[in-house]
């Protein structure tokens, strides 16, 4: 995902002209799909957090953390490649965390109770993360208009 990501900055910077386009409106589209993705990457990872202490998620069980993948998406047109997001899912890979409390009404047997398996240190990092890549979409954008306005006014 990164490298399509740096791939879609450094083209709408104008840097790389792949299949010969050049029409900066395409380089905010580009930069746009990247912001998109980066907003829904944020998102989760806000309610992964919200959600870290949730021992009663939707399917009765603990809550189980949100991921999201990514697909790469090259237009025929234009010959340019946007990101777009291809599956939410949660993630039943990583073990659930177990707490001792023999109190809780959902202990088990032992007197543990499964836990979200939620990092809160991880999804701040991706939550950072997501936003630095928003930040640096957006600048590619600014960019654009900016190239944009002077070329407008080269043309006055």
């Amino acid at each position: 995902m990164k490298k399509l990501f740096i791939t879609a900055l450094i083209s709408s910077l104008g840097l790389v002209n792949p299949a010969g386009a050049t029409d900066l409106f395409e380089a905010i589209n580009i930069s746009a799909s990247g912001m998109y993705a980066q907003n829904i990457r944020m998102k989760l990872a806000a309610e992964n957090i919200a959600n870290a202490d949730s021992i009663v998620g939707e399917a009765g069980g603990p809550y189980r953390r949100k991921t999201v993948s990514f697909k790469a998406v090259t237009s025929k047109e234009t010959g340019l490649t946007r990101v777009e997001p291809s599956k939410i899912s949660r993630d039943t890979k990583t073990p659930l965390r177990k707490e001792y409390d023999p109190s809780n009404p959902l202990a088990n047997a032992e007197g543990f109770v499964e836990m979200p398996n939620v990092n809160t240190m991880i999804e701040s990092v991706d939550m950072r993360e997501a936003s630095r890549m928003y930040e640096a979409n957006m600048a590619a954008i600014e960019t654009a208009k900016l190239m944009m306005v002077r070329s407008l006014d080269l043309l006055r």
